[in-house]
């Protein structure tokens, strides 16, 4: 997976290399972030035999979402729902592109083999390391958000949507009857679109190198272990699985010393302090009407502003304000004198802003950012604002409402000790569990076989209908006794009438002999 997926992924790559590990990591040819040459890993490029999608397809993306919002709620849904399908359908083709490049490859794949890996690492967003896994017999461990039905939990875990949101809705833990409808029809869409737009495209690929029967569902459910990227102090609660592993925020550490001259701008805001802005790996500029809201709104702030920022400089940028194409983030959010962070509401981003104890203005954009941003505004951490639709004054009312209210600052301060007060780090956790595969060579005894039932018999129905059988046939076992019963009596009484009538005849028929006599 590219952009933030990789980031954090690569967090668990070097790791496990300086426990020893050696790792190899297949790569599209022309990938975005993964670098072909690194100390940590090796390198398997692989060649994609269609034209390759270029980031600005995700700046698009948020133009046509943006213009939908301003449209209206409605047309806003439509467009993210539309954009989202799009950008899926296109990268899932591409994976299976590089699939069908990589299984066609034989000497790669016997390579692979002899090679005796020990396990697969890989985020199932995109199913390419699940296939290949199962291709090479290997143990799966995945570090996971996402998978191709949506949310990592609603693929492996219960999931009752009564009370357990779906990401795209922006509900929280707590709904009404037209909440609770809201997300049923969410849910539908996401299997729809799932069992109808993605699995789909993989179809040939598995019956050209898969026995008969194979599909992607049961490939992803046969993973030994889930590296779920949650932490609940985030999340909210609900049913869990004993091969889940929770490692949210493993990739936070404190703050590092900055370069010079950005530590010296960061000091000369005095108390002040500093807001920070960044919209993450994948967007690098909003509208330019929004960039110059935006602009013109940190102008009118005592705090100074680093903005990591690519693209025109906007006219009302004031003087107070940073604009750097690339800044340590993490650094910054952990520096003393940030008070506030403007984020597009990437999940990398706001555990690092709840590591650090750091309030967010949220400004989501697309996929499931509105519902993290959901998640700490829940919990008074966070403010949002919608980009489409967003003014100057409506920018400034917002950061001077997060800069200036203590509650926000005190409610990510508490989630802040709650996420560190943990028995280990969750980095370390994660090492561990990937090396527990490892010693073990797989985990099967963590694994539900509630995947391998049918339908039918997940949700009881089979038990439902015998049981509702019972009573039906002793009704009909009852009515049929009666009804016999019934006529055996009948058949008595009619018996008994055609006696006594020939008995009535005989005696008649004597005596008109005797009158006749």
């Amino acid at each position: 997976m590219e952009g933030s997926h990789w980031v954090n992924m690569e967090v668990l790559v070097k790791e496990l290399h300086s426990r020893g590990h050696q790792l190899s990591v297949i790569r599209q040819s022309k990938s975005w972030f993964v670098q072909e040459r690194s100390p940590y890993y090796t390198s398997i490029p692989v060649k994609l035999v269609k034209k390759e999608a270029g980031v600005d397809l995700f700046s698009t993306a948020m133009h046509n979402v943006l213009e939908g919002r301003r449209k209206g709620p409605f047309a806003g849904a439509l467009a993210q729902v539309s954009e989202l399908s799009r950008i899926m359908k296109m990268a899932h083709r591409l994976t299976c592109g590089m699939l069908s490049t990589l299984l066609e490859d034989k000497d790669l794949m016997a390579q692979l083999r002899d090679d005796h890996y020990d396990l697969m690492l890989t985020d199932p967003g995109m199913p390419a390391g699940t296939i290949v896994a199962h291709y090479l017999n290997l143990p799966l461990v995945y570090n996971v958000r996402w998978t191709t039905f949506g949310e990592g939990h609603f693929s492996i875990a219960p999931s009752p949507i009564s009370y357990v949101p779906v990401p795209g809705t922006g509900l929280t833990d707590h709904m009404g009857l037209l909440e609770r409808a809201h997300n049923f029809l969410y849910y539908s869409l996401n299997l729809l679109q799932e069992r109808w737009l993605i699995l789909p495209i993989y179809n040939d690929l598995l019956r050209h190198h898969f026995p008969p029967g194979a599909n992607i569902p049961a490939m992803q459910y046969a993973a030994d272990l889930w590296l779920m990227r949650v932490d609940f102090v985030f999340e909210f609660p609900r049913p869990s699985m004993p091969n889940l592993v929770y490692i949210g925020g493993f990739q936070c550490h404190s703050a590092r010393e900055l370069p010079a001259e950005l530590e010296a701008f960061m000091q000369s805001s005095g108390e002040a302090g500093v807001v920070i802005m960044s919209l993450g790996t994948l967007i690098t500029a909003l509208p330019q009407e929004v960039t110059e809201a935006i602009a013109l709104a940190f102008a009118q702030l005592p705090q100074k502003v680093v903005w990591r920022f690519v693209g025109k400089k906007p006219s009302t940028l004031g003087n107070n304000t940073l604009l750097m194409q690339w800044m340590p983030q993490s650094d910054l959010l952990g520096h003393p004198k940030t008070r506030a962070f403007v984020a597009h509401g990437g999940t990398n981003g706001l555990y690092e802003a709840i590591y650090h104890g750091v309030p967010v203005l949220g400004l989501p954009l697309l996929f499931d950012q509105m519902d993290n941003v959901v998640r700490l505004e829940a919990r008074g951490a966070a403010r949002m604002l919608d980009a489409a639709t967003l003014t100057a004054e409506g920018f400034l009312e917002a950061l001077r409402e997060i800069l200036e209210n203590p509650s926000y600052r005190l409610n990510m301060q508490k989630l802040s000790r709650l996420h560190r007060d943990q028995p280990m780090r969750p980095l370390d956790k994660a090492a561990f569990w990937v090396e527990y595969v490892i010693r073990h060579k797989g985990v099967p005894h963590l694994r539900t076989e509630a995947y391998t039932m049918p339908f039918y018999s997940y949700y009881s129905l089979d038990v439902a209908a015998l049981l509702l059988s019972l009573p039906l046939l002793a009704m009909g076992g009852f009515l049929m006794l009666l009804w016999t019963l019934i006529c055996r009596k009948d058949w008595k009484t009619m018996k008994y009438s055609k006696k006594k009538i020939l008995k009535e005849n005989v005696v008649k028929e004597n005596c008109n002999i005797l009158r006749t006599s």
